[in-house]
């Protein structure tokens, strides 16, 4: 299986392609403020700790992506349910269905490649497989449907009216959230755009016209806007970005 979707760590291609990026993007920016190669290769030195944070941001990109494939999975477990099918056979016939639509890299099928390989061969429990995914996943919707579909069957209720039930709640919680992240991308392309224009209209002097804004980066006072520049630009892009984040 693709293991723990609570933690993230880089692999060596990553890690080498993420410290070379983000170096000379942070090198570049802080040449860009104070004309200082010794500074800006200082500075460059800082994306080192700025690793966790990037692991954090595809840690959360890949289970945004896993609960987004995981709403088709759930459409598929609902018709074969609806047709009287037990969940174990349900879960196998997703498979091959949402073969048709994913590649086999993809987290879902990874999945569920390994769930049907256990269900047939070893002949495990679909209990035990839905709630090791479940715990992995971390997903707040994941579990809400295995703890639904695990309390149903410890209970003996009406499998097939609660699951489908349930399906069709989580589904459409699943449909809001992922309408609202569309809405907020565009405003977070918009946030950062304006965040990043001092930059722009800076780099835009010192191409034109690098000796109207030379006193800037000769004398104390222009370091000290440039700092306040620069500062004021990072936490802005800071705000937008914790502004736009959106619990449902």
């Amino acid at each position: 299986m693709t293991g723990d979707y609570r933690t993230y760590t880089l692999s060596r291609r990553q890690r080498i392609r993420f410290n070379a990026l983000g170096f000379l993007c942070i090198a570049a920016a802080v040449f860009l403020f104070y004309h200082s190669l010794l500074l800006a290769a200082a500075a460059g030195l800082l994306i080192r700790r700025c690793q966790p944070l990037y692991e954090r941001y595809l840690m959360r990109r890949r289970l945004q992506k896993l609960e987004l494939q995981f709403r088709d999975l759930l459409y598929s477990l609902s018709g074969s349910v609806a047709a009287g099918r037990q969940m174990a056979e349900a879960l196998v016939e997703a498979c091959g269905q949402l073969e048709q639509v994913y590649k086999p890299e993809e987290p879902i099928m990874q999945e569920l490649r390994v769930i049907r390989k256990r269900i047939l061969d070893n002949h495990e429990s679909d209990r035990i497989l839905l709630a090791d995914l479940a715990e992995r996943s971390g997903s707040e919707d994941i579990r809400s449907f295995v703890q639904v579909y695990l309390t149903c069957r410890n209970t003996g209720g009406d499998l097939q009216r609660i699951i489908t039930h349930a399906i069709e709640i989580i589904t459409e919680k699943m449909n809001i959230r992922e309408e609202i992240r569309t809405i907020t991308s565009q405003k977070k392309l918009e946030g950062r755009l304006i965040c990043l224009m001092p930059a722009g209209m800076l780099l835009a002097l010192n191409l034109m016209s690098s000796s109207y804004i030379r006193i800037l980066y000769t004398s104390l006072a222009g370091h000290l806007i440039m700092t306040l520049c620069l500062a004021g630009t990072v936490i802005g892009v800071w705000l937008m970005e914790k502004m736009s984040e959106v619990d449902i």
